[in-house]
């Protein structure tokens, strides 16, 4: 008697709905995406004991149900919308739909089995909602500004400066309060001091660390750098030896290392060295400047791992 393949579901969020499917069953189920609704994806997944659900990051629109679902102990990996989409393209489906979605999820789960991600607390949950928030302010920022740079007119301008002001006061407000959640959290508050204790790591980056990366420390260096995508990925076909790139993984954690890096590598002596190698080889800025991101990535996850500091750390 054959053993029956165990239960993968797929979960495709929408602002109003949630359609759900199963493999290798096929079965599709949809339910509407508020408190009713969640509550009886979570019954009907204790009954049917998936061993993996997947969903796809929608920009916050799936934190309930993730909340949920793990709170009921729960098996769930958040994906990277790309990734869908490229795995659906590659079965040769083209059209596009919630339940056609929802399916490829769950033939995506039952297939890649990427790791689901740790449960997170109500205070990381919080930090996460923060963040994204404060990064949202932050794009705006940046477009408003280079736009006063381009606009001529007077009457524009000043209403852009107006924004500009305002955006720079609500990401101060945000600032304090990412700041007091961390304080009042005394495991986090751990956590951030360790990873600052590495010369380049600020507030922020150490904060998406904490809320948004709970694996560190807990995979190899490989598994981590392609979680926040900072595993160079091979573009070479015959001959061909195409430029090694970075994507996918966990954007704003990938994005946050930006600024630190550049800190990093004018007074961290383990980064600015790596950083100048690379040069002297011949590298491009860009290049060297993802090397040294990962490099910072790998020393903070041994960081994590081992619970030591950066100073006393053999580097």
């Amino acid at each position: 008697m054959e053993k029956e393949e165990p239960v993968s579901i797929g979960i495709d969020v929408s602002k109003d709905s949630l359609d759900m499917a199963a493999y290798p069953s096929q079965q599709i189920w949809k339910y509407s995406n508020n408190k009713h609704g969640i509550a009886k994806i979570v019954s009907k997944l204790n009954i049917l004991h998936p061993k993996l659900i997947v969903m796809e990051a929608t920009g916050g629109l799936e934190s309930p149900l993730r909340e949920a679902l793990g709170k009921a102990e729960l098996a769930v990996a958040v994906i990277n919308p790309r990734r869908i989409r490229d795995f659906g393209r590659a079965m040769g489906l083209l059209a596009k739909t919630d339940k056609l979605d929802a399916k490829v999820m769950a033939y995506f789960a039952s297939t890649i089995a990427p790791p689901p991600r740790p449960i997170q607390d109500t205070a990381s949950q919080k930090l996460e909602n923060m963040l994204v928030r404060r990064d949202q302010l932050v794009e705006m920022l940046t477009a408003e500004k280079n736009r006063m740079k381009q606009n001529q007119d007077k009457v524009i301008q000043i209403q852009l400066q107006e924004h500009i002001e305002w955006l720079e006061k609500e990401i101060d407000e945000l600032n304090k309060k990412l700041k007091e959640s961390i304080q009042d959290n005394p495991e986090l508050m751990k956590k951030v001091e360790l990873y600052k204790s590495m010369k380049g790591v600020g507030d922020i980056l150490s904060f998406n660390l904490v809320a948004m990366l709970p694996e560190l420390g807990a995979l190899n260096q490989r598994e981590i750098a392609a979680l926040v995508g900072l595993a160079p990925m091979n573009r070479d076909s015959g001959r061909l030896r195409g430029k090694r790139t970075i994507w996918g993984g966990r954007a704003m954690v990938r994005k946050a290392f930006y600024m630190p890096v550049l800190i990093a590598i004018r007074f961290n002596s383990v980064i600015r060295e790596l950083y100048l190698r690379l040069i002297a080889r011949g590298k491009l800025k860009k290049v060297a400047i993802v090397a040294c991101m990962h490099k910072m990535l790998t020393i903070l996850n041994s960081m994590a791992k081992n619970n030591t500091p950066f100073h006393g750390m053999a580097n």
